[in-house]
């Protein structure tokens, strides 16, 4: 998951990486009335790009603030509606750039810095030296500082010292990726990280009491992680008008099926990775996804998949059974394509249903009756 800026440089002045003075805002009132002009009003929403798609704003004096707050907080980022702001005191200096990545095809990690900074930097290479090295904090951390060493004083001393508690920062969160850019150094050698992206594994959550502390205190700005915390699986909307629902379980077959009904002209509402393993005779989890999918009117059609092994179909469909009894404003089109143990116990409990579902074990049919109740034509 993608930690919002405000809440990402909150972890990072926590550890001593120094940061711009800043208040999350909903409203122009919410800005201090000491704060210092002129400052940089940004969007909070989870996604890059935000500079270049109109996600940060510079206020330049108190009769810009409120009019700036309103349009930022009325706008949609990259899909995402902008429900508040990071209110920031302006910093300057040269950009540079500064970043750990985990490489997830080789289980190492990515080092990498930069002379110059700012938008588009990952764009150029030429600009970026980089080290790949072992899965480990003080590997990572030489492996930056041998980096910074290739660099130019004042830069040479401003990675020196950031680069370690970067470095701590992104094994002590179990960070997927963390960078900051810009990070504007000063001639002096000081430093101030001008923007900060930190990317976690929410399946480690359990594992990083204060970071869940932080999401759950922050549910509004992290619904799904929020839900998967309460919960224990993963579901998050994709296309808040999309006009086909999922109910499935693995996130690589899901991901498949989303592209394979975007692909038939499809718009996916939803991601989701129930877990059926997990149920233990327990609909709650299919009603959270039943009650959700029944409050989206866009949707027109919804699609079940589970291929079960030691799962058994006879069970999941007797908590099917109960889920929708227990949503009966869901009343769309359902298809089940189910394959495995117990398939014909699961044909005879959902045939009884008395909505309109109909199981179908072969992929390419289901799509097909997907798409024609989502009112698609197949390409």
């Amino acid at each position: 998951m993608l930690l919002l800026e405000y809440d990402a440089k909150a972890m990072m002045a926590e550890r001593g990486i120094r940061v711009p003075r800043g208040v999350l805002v909903r409203a122009a009132a919410d800005v201090p009335a000491d704060f210092p002009l002129p400052l940089m009003i940004k969007a909070q929403v989870p996604v890059g790009g935000r500079g270049r798609a109109g996600g940060v704003l510079e206020v330049a004096d108190a009769t810009a603030l409120t009019p700036a707050v309103q349009r930022m907080t009325s706008a949609t980022i990259k899909g995402h509606r902008v429900r508040e702001c990071l209110a920031e005191e302006m910093v300057a200096g040269h950009e540079c750039f500064i970043g750990f990545a985990l490489d997830h095809a080789s289980g190492n990690v990515d080092v990498l810095l930069s002379e110059s900074g700012g938008i588009d930097v990952e764009a150029r290479n030429s600009d970026i030296v980089a080290e790949r090295t072992d899965f480990d904090p003080v590997a990572c951390r030489d492996a930056a500082m041998r980096l910074a060493a290739r660099t130019r004083e004042p830069l040479r001393a401003a990675f020196s010292d950031i680069a370690p508690r970067l470095a701590e920062m992104f094994f002590s969160l179990e960070a997927v990726l963390l960078e900051i850019n810009p990070l504007f150094v000063r001639p002096d050698g000081s430093w101030i990280a001008g923007d900060a992206k930190l990317v976690v594994d929410d399946n480690a959550l359990a594992r990083q009491p204060a970071l869940a502390a932080l999401i759950r205190s922050r549910a509004d700005a992290y619904p799904e992680v929020v839900g998967k915390l309460a919960s224990g699986f993963d579901f998050a909307v994709l296309d808040a008008e999309g006009d086909v629902g999922l109910v499935t379980t693995g996130a690589g077959l899901t991901m498949q099926l989303i592209d394979e009904l975007i692909a038939r002209g499809c718009r996916p509402f939803n991601f989701c990775d129930i877990r059926t393993g997990e149920f233990r005779g327990d609909p709650a989890r299919l009603i959270r996804v039943f009650e959700t999918m029944a409050a989206s009117p866009s949707i027109r059609a919804v699609l079940i998949n589970f291929f079960a092994g030691i799962t058994h179909l006879g069970e999941v469909s007797r908590l099917i059974v109960s889920a929708l009894e227990a949503v009966p404003r869901l009343v769309l089109p359902i298809t089940a394509r189910l394959i495995g143990n117990g398939y014909d116990e699961a044909v005879a409990v959902l045939g009884a249903m008395p909505v309109p579902l109909v199981v179908e074990p072969d992929l390419e049919r289901a799509l097909d009756r997907v798409t024609a109740a989502a009112g698609r034509k197949r390409p």
